[in-house]
């Protein structure tokens, strides 16, 4: 990938992304995993479709943590009846 190619720093900002819940250290060997993977990708579209798909990815990661938290209070806070 040249390095004046607009996708590539999509590609980066979701790699190096700071909005990851649990921050980057938690989920570091998963992503160099997944990224090493397309890191052979040379089409356009292709390309596009990995970042829609680790944008996905990530809200979900995103809503499952998130989901375990509100558990994790709802629990401590709730009254028994």
């Amino acid at each position: 990938m040249a390095a004046s190619n607009p996708l590539r720093y999509e590609v980066f900002r979701i790699y190096k992304g700071t909005e990851y819940p649990l921050g980057y250290d938690y989920f570091k060997n998963g992503l160099r995993k997944a990224f090493r993977a397309k890191s052979g990708l040379q089409d356009r579209q292709e390309i596009q479709k990995g970042i829609e798909q680790a944008e996905y990815v990530k809200k979900e990661v995103e809503a499952l943590y998130y989901l375990k938290r509100y558990r994790a209070l709802k629990q401590r806070y709730d009254t028994p009846r």
